[in-house]
């Protein structure tokens, strides 16, 4: 039994392709995770780099405790169910089950006794004596996995199994799975392209398309909280629909309204966490609501549907249909229009009806119409609030305080601005005192919604801060963004640098042997890196490595400023935001910046950065290699 770690983990093909991008995840021991996506996403790519069927091109591939990336498939502990069986003609089910224990010289009682285990958990003993060809493509599955079992492996692998089944075998199938996952308490990793399977299988989804993760969650996460539009789309039968809306808050609700003028009310507690510039009409989002989640009404609801065709599945129907009037250019493609509704058996509906339709408030999904990002993250990424200038100061909130040096310089001749404010940018302290109107509990955090006026500014707070007190906080400037006419003109800082520069390897002799060390060489000063990551940036590049230039990224917070030896640069500008002073540091016409104390003064200095501390990129595909 073992947990499993992936890090960073790139396959890039000759021809630049890039099958899978940058995935992490960390696999505890006994999970059942499952790997799920459309045709091409690098799902079954990934699973064989696990298996050792496919070199990884860069990051890192840990079973347990050892890394893995080098050690051949037969050393990994793992066993692989692949999709057509793959099991020997010509030999029993016995001698199927047998031929790899064979190979490892395993006695022959001992072989037996697995076998005959492995038979009894599958219900498969009455069938040790056939050929697969005797065998149905249940059967045949069955003894593939008894062939993984009796290896007693760490992890288990299966790529799409079921996908030659039948519906009724393979729901029969999944649940025999599910039951010897269960039974061998060890850790699964499972590869399909049907989300029924994904669902009703994984502890954890991994959703991924063209090579990127989307998701990782729990099963009805990704029902209820999808991240984006393809999570929410993908996951669901049949699937979400979608429509093109605008939304404008009109005191405590918001008009809905779809592009054929129908209209529909929202409480607005129930979108309050949707950022303020998507509430005012102007700005195009994507509704998404699952067709288990509408009901038809008896009474008028704002929103009507033209039915096209009925299907009655027994225990339920499902309604096609169209929102608004009937057109001779609808198509079924037309996501603005067309509608999906699963209702109960029995509902009183038929093709040519017009029917009133009602969405549950609760379930309604909105997303960003470009990013297609949710607008209805459980935490939001940022509030929106307007400010103004008085004098020296800054008037928001109900308070005015000082602004300080780093925004006073773009907002010069700036009489009016915007704020959009992360909540982790708001901390105790005394410069703004706001009501906190309620407090929830969210993945751990705590998440108060303080009064402003008839809106909500989001901020983490500590178990001290209760609904229905005062809470007093300070923004910490460096984190928000500055708003001018709808345009950002000061981003916020983060806490990562980069600077390009060349890798290079050295040869010394240490007692007697050939060693070599490799260098991250930035504007000429050279940084030792680790003799692992040397190695792999080699084996990732080939000798073009010594050719190249690669961006190194660190912490800000690893620079060490030195009295000798460092890297050179000129301080050519200093950002005082009031909580944080940075000096902005020249390194031969790259910048970065370097966090100082208020009263630095200093024009030049030289710094390092540890070479355990650096992270190397390939900048060509944009791949992190170490």
């Amino acid at each position: 039994m073992a947990s499993l770690k992936l890090s960073h983990i790139y396959k890039v093909y000759d021809n630049g392709h890039k099958a899978v991008n940058d995935f992490n995840i960390d696999i505890q021991d006994k999970e059942f995770i499952v790997f799920v996506g459309p045709s091409g996403c690098g799902k079954s790519t990934t699973l064989r780099m696990v298996a050792g069927l496919e070199t990884i091109t860069a990051g890192d591939l840990f079973i347990g405790d050892t890394l893995v990336n080098e050690l051949e498939p037969k050393d990994r502990d793992i066993a692989m169910v692949f999709q057509n069986y793959a099991l020997y003609p010509h030999m029993t089910v016995y001698e199927n089950m047998a031929f790899g224990l064979r190979n490892r010289k395993m006695p022959e009682e001992e072989i037996r006794q697995k076998v005959l285990e492995a038979a009894k958990i599958l219900d498969i003993e009455m069938y040790l004596d056939r050929k697969p060809k005797a065998m149905s493509g249940g059967q045949r599955q069955r003894v593939a996995l008894g062939r993984a079992l009796v290896r007693n492996p760490k992890v288990f692998l299966l790529d799409e199994p079921l996908s030659n089944l039948d519906a009724k075998l393979r729901a029969a199938m999944r649940t025999e799975i599910t039951k010897l996952h269960k039974k061998l308490a060890t850790t699964f990793i499972y590869v399909t392209h049907d989300q029924v399977e994904a669902m009703t299988m994984g502890t954890r989804i991994v959703v991924m398309k063209l090579g990127y993760v989307q998701q990782i969650d729990t099963p009805m996460n990704l029902y209820n909280k999808p991240y984006n539009k393809f999570v929410a789309g993908f996951i669901g039968s049949p699937q979400m629909n979608f429509f093109d809306v605008t939304l404008n808050r009109k005191g405590d609700l918001v008009e809905v309204e779809f592009k054929d003028g129908s209209k529909i009310n929202l409480p607005y507690e129930r979108v309050c966490k949707i950022h303020d510039s998507y509430l005012h009409g102007g700005v195009k989002v994507i509704l998404g609501i699952r067709p288990e989640h509408i009901s038809i009404s008896e009474k008028a609801t704002g929103l009507k549907c033209q039915v096209n065709t009925v299907e009655h599945l027994g225990n339920e129907c499902i309604v096609y249909g169209e929102i608004g009037q009937s057109s001779e250019e609808f198509t079924m493609k037309d996501e603005g229009k067309n509608i999906i509704v699963k209702t109960i058996e029995g509902t009183p509906v038929n093709a040519g009806d017009t029917i009133n339709l009602l969405l549950n408030e609760e379930k309604i999904h909105f997303f960003d119409s470009e990013t297609e990002i949710t607008l209805m993250s459980p935490i939001p990424a940022f509030s929106l609030f307007e400010a103004k200038k008085a004098g020296e100061k800054m008037d928001i909130f109900g308070s005015k305080v000082d602004i300080p040096d780093a925004l006073n310089r773009v907002l010069e001749g700036v009489n009016n601005f915007a704020l959009e404010i992360p909540p982790h940018a708001i901390v105790p302290g005394k410069d703004f005192t706001l009501s906190v109107k309620e407090v929830q509990e969210i993945e751990g955090k705590r998440l108060a919604l303080l009064t402003v006026g008839d809106r909500y500014l989001f901020a983490l707070v500590d178990d001290k801060v209760k609904a229905g007190s005062k809470y007093s906080f300070n923004l910490l400037n460096d984190q928000i963004r500055v708003l001018v006419e709808g345009k950002s003109v000061l981003e916020p800082i983060g806490d990562h640098e980069a600077l390009l520069g060349t890798f290079a390897k050295r040869e010394l002799k240490e007692h007697g042997e050939r060693v070599l060390h490799f260098d991250y060489v930035i504007d000429g000063v050279a940084i030792e890196g680790p003799q692992a990551n040397g190695y792999k940036i080699n084996s990732v590049e080939g000798n073009a490595c010594y050719k190249k230039q690669y961006r190194y990224g660190f912490l800000r917070s690893n620079i060490e400023v030195v009295e000798e030896g460092g890297i050179h640069a000129n301080v050519v500008d200093t950002l005082d935001y009031g909580n944080v002073k940075f000096a902005v540091l020249d390194v031969n016409g790259q910048r970065i910046l370097y966090e100082v104390a208020k009263d630095f003064d200093q024009k030049e200095l030289q710094f390092l950065v540890k070479g355990e501390n650096i992270e190397v990129y390939q900048i060509e595909i944009d791949m992190r290699i170490c």
